[in-house]
């Protein structure tokens, strides 16, 4: 019986469903904290936000659609062919690919959550979003974004199990416990995009309610406020902190051990072998973890509208783009998979 298919009897499948619940209260607490600040007459800010995008010049709104579209499209269909590629070949139906296939998922969502309203605001005048919208949009991109984080760290759970502890791998990596890693990495990411939310739909903004950026992100979003922000920086700050980077501190933790266990291999080859397993994963985390802590991990006083642009399109559109070919040039499995799904669609 495989592992996905197990996975498919398990009745806690069912549970998935709980980090989603917070969405509809998100809509309802920011239906109401709207007509709320239409009622006390402030500033045209609270009906919207105008997001001046990545560039300002005219004569590069068209090259800019043209290649963020470009990258969008290679992005969905290089993610859904991993998919594909992952459920359609029964050797790839583990627990490694299986957080794969998921991350390749959360990569999707991820990135239409900002890209479609970038290439309209490419072709727009008046790059309006609304109030609601904005949050909304800030909570489905920090949920999915931290659900990338943990899926990673999950990732890197699984290689470590699977090299330090390979007699055990079966028992400890069982469908159950994969499914519910899974599920803990939904939840405590939607809560955290929720907590996130709520605190900043209690700001008030009265003064300038244009977003130096191409979505509505915390920063760029703070820097707008005409309340205190100094305790929200510093609670948004501490449980960033809490949140982010006990993931990363679990892959760092794992690749640890998993090096000091690869080093006692006697073999070159053997340590070769090991390592091999591990480098796309490694090359994901770099580029995921390295822009993500140069953009949020800094006071809001050192934070710079241009380099932070880059640096957010390089996790928020780049690495979902590169994720694909990362995890298939250098896996034969799956360049395996990936032949044998293209036989069955042109066979």
């Amino acid at each position: 019986m495989s592992f996905f298919y197990r996975l498919k009897l398990m009745k806690e499948a069912v549970l998935i469903k709980l980090p989603f619940t917070s969405l509809p209260l998100l809509l309802q607490t920011l239906s109401r904290k709207s007509r709320d600040m239409e009622t006390k007459n402030y500033s045209s800010s609270t009906s919207g936000f105008i997001l001046l995008g990545l560039s300002s010049n005219p004569q590069l709104q068209k090259p800019l659609f043209a290649i963020f579209l470009i990258m969008y499209l290679v992005t969905v269909v290089g993610n859904v062919l991993i998919i594909l590629a992952i459920y359609s070949d029964p050797r790839l139906q583990t627990p490694m690919y299986f957080f794969l296939s998921n991350l390749s998922f959360m990569d999707i969502c991820f990135t239409t959550v900002i890209v479609p309203k970038m290439l309209v605001n490419f072709l727009s005048e008046t790059n309006v979003i609304s109030y609601v919208g904005c949050l909304v949009q800030m909570y489905v991109f920090m949920a999915f974004g931290n659900t990338d984080s943990y899926l990673l760290a999950s990732m890197a759970i699984d290689r470590l199990v699977a090299i330090c502890n390979p007699l055990h791998y079966d028992v400890v990596m069982n469908p159950r416990h994969c499914l519910l890693m899974l599920l803990g990495s939904c939840s405590i990411s939607h809560l955290h995009s929720l907590f996130r939310v709520l605190l900043m739909s209690r700001l008030s903004f009265c003064a300038s309610h244009v977003i130096k950026h191409f979505f509505c992100d915390t920063q760029p979003v703070l820097k707008l406020s005409c309340s205190d922000t100094s305790s929200s920086q510093m609670v948004v700050m501490t449980e960033t902190l809490a949140v982010i980077v006990t993931p990363f501190l679990c892959i760092i933790f794992s690749y640890l051990r998993i090096i000091v266990t690869v080093l006692r291999i006697p073999s070159a080859a053997g340590k070769w072998k090991a390592f091999s397993t591990c480098g796309s994963h490694l090359t994901a985390v770099a580029l995921f973890y390295g822009s993500i802590i140069y953009v949020y991990f800094r006071p809001l006083s050192m934070y710079s509208v241009v380099r932070d642009r880059v640096a957010t399109v390089m996790y928020t559109v780049v690495t979902p783009m590169l994720n694909p070919f990362i995890y298939s040039l250098r896996n034969k499995d799956m360049k395996r998979g990936l032949k044998k799904l293209w036989d069955r669609i042109y066979w």
